[in-house]
Order: C-alpha cells, then structure tokens, then sequence
C-alpha cells in the first residue's frame, strides 16, 4: 500500500507512436465521437417530444442513448486529448475514475438492451399480456435493477484496482485506464485478481449474451406463426437489436473472458465496445425504424416550422 500512495499517476501509452497514424486517429475518434453525440441527443429529443415516449421500447431507448453518451465519454475525450496533445499522464485518481465509470456504464447499459430483448419477447410472444407485463412501473423496475446491477458489478472491480500494488513501473499499454494492463504493471502476484476479474466480467458478459441468444431465437421460433407483414416488422426491428449485441457482445467477451493478459489485438477489440458500437447504435435504432424515423422527422419539422414563424 505504500508503493501505492507514492503512486501519483500513469502513463497511457495510447494507440500508437507514429505521428502520421496519430492524427488520423485523432480525426477518425473525433468524427465518431461527435456523430455518437448528435445521434444519441437528437434520439432522446425526438422521443421525448413524440407519443414514442409512452412505448417501453422508446423508453428502454431513451436509457440506452443516455448510457452511449457516458459510457462513450468516460473513454473518449480523453484519448483524443492524448492523439492532438500528446500528453500521455493521466493521473491516479482519474484512472481509478475511468475503471469505475467504464464498467459502470457499460454494465448498465448490457442489461438495458436485455431489457430491450425482454421488450421484444412479450410483445411477440405474449401479445395479449404485454401491456399489464410491460407497464410503466415494471419498466421503472427493469431499469433500476440495471442500476442496481452496474454498482454491484463496478464497486468490486474498483475496489480490486485500488488495491492493487505499483511500483516503478507505471506505463500502460492501453489509451484508457481497465484492470487487465493494470494488474499488468502491479508489483504483486494478481492470479486471484485476475480470476475474480474473468469471473466478474467475463462470466456476466457471456451469460448475458446466452440469454439475448436465447432469447431471440425464441422470438424468431414465435414469428413463424405471424402473418408476413407482421414478421417484417418484428424481424426490422430485432434485426437492430441483434446488431447491436454482436457489436458490442462479441469484442467485450473476447477482451474479458480469458486468462488475465493483455495482447496487442485488445487495443482494437476495445475501440469496437466503447467507441465504434455506441456510435452505430442511433443509426441501427433509426434507419431500420420506420416509427423513429416518422418521429424524428415529425419532430424537427415541426421545429423548423417553429423557427421560421
């Protein structure tokens, strides 16, 4: 613990060292986080001023959009700082902050779209029951179990970070702060940790992915039944779904759900579940979505109407 205090930061040692690569980075990340931004606010505004915010799917959404903004930023801003600065410090503080919101967010944001799935489910499967299954107050509690859930899974990861011992060496082999490169540098025999880390992240990923998988192939089994325009429109809309968990699933099981080591391929698999997915979310939700589409246009015609008069 003494090794620890002395500890006053690290240094992100980021994608990579070439200037020339930097900077394309650097325009690619800020694109990405800028359209993430727009997409995600004008997804909450368009449902906040449509009737869409009564459905439990739009108000799943609204979360979710929420969730694409803090989780994206907990990362984000600061790797672009690093690409255009260069600066490479982060202090310990902020490290510690980024474990515990990355892992926060992201969590909240694996059972949201479990909850979106559970959505799905009853209103195909159990269509006569859904409004009494999906009211307003079981949506409030699916919500709040997701909360719930983010600290039970983030508060122990935070806690095995921060007691973790650090020495002389303080370069991490990573453009953000996660426990995996920091168990890397600890001066300390982390095999325990690093179990405890796989069973806490792994294991929650890939349980909650059998039961989205599950879950779907429920609902495809149910489709069978519904006339053609209706399983054009259900398989529309949980096409989005199901895109949405393989681009953010599949990369985050295969950082987390392994032996504890780090690899230069996990710098890649990284960008894809905390940049690249959350910004293809307001595209996925939107151009597959004939009702969010109708609304948004809806929405912002009646705005520029507004502004002209």
């Amino acid at each position: 613990m003494e090794n620890q205090r002395n500890i006053s930061g690290f240094i992100l040692l980021g994608l990579s060292d070439d200037k020339n690569i930097q900077m394309f980075c650097f325009v690619l990340f800020s694109f990405c986080f800028v359209a993430l931004l727009v997409g995600n606010v004008l997804i909450l505004i368009s449902i906040f001023c449509s009737p869409l915010t009564q459905q439990p799917m739009y108000y799943f959404l609204c979360h979710l959009s929420f969730m694409d903004i803090c989780y994206t930023s907990s990362v984000t801003p600061r790797l672009i700082d690093g690409l255009l600065e260069g600066t490479k410090t982060i202090s310990y503080g902020y490290c510690m902050l980024q474990v515990f919101t990355l892992h926060f967010f992201g969590t909240i944001e694996v059972f949201i779209i479990t909850a979106m799935a559970f959505d799905r489910y009853v209103v195909i499967c159990k269509p006569l029951h859904y409004m009494l299954i999906m009211n307003r107050t079981n949506c409030h509690l699916l919500v709040f179990a997701a909360l719930v859930g983010g600290a039970a899974h983030s508060f122990p990861q935070l806690c095995m970070t921060i007691r973790l011992p650090f020495c002389d060496s303080i370069e991490i082999d990573h453009y953000f702060c996660d426990i995996f490169p920091l168990l890397r540098i600890a001066c300390t025999d982390t095999y325990i940790t690093g179990i405890l880390v796989v069973a806490n992240s792994g294991i929650i990923a890939l349980v909650t992915f059998i039961v989205l998988f599950i879950s779907y192939a429920i609902i495809l089994f149910h489709l069978r039944n519904h006339s053609a325009e209706g399983r054009r429109k259900a398989l529309s809309t949980c096409g989005s779904h199901i895109t949405v968990v393989i681009l953010f699933f599949g990369p985050a099981i295969s950082s987390y759900l392994r032996p504890p080591v780090t690899f230069p391929e996990d710098k890649v698999m990284a960008l894809f579940y905390t940049i690249i997915a959350p910004m293809f979310n307001p595209l996925i939700y939107t151009l597959r979505n004939a009702e969010m589409k109708n609304a948004m246009r809806k929405v912002w015609c009646r705005a520029l109407f507004s502004l002209k008069a």
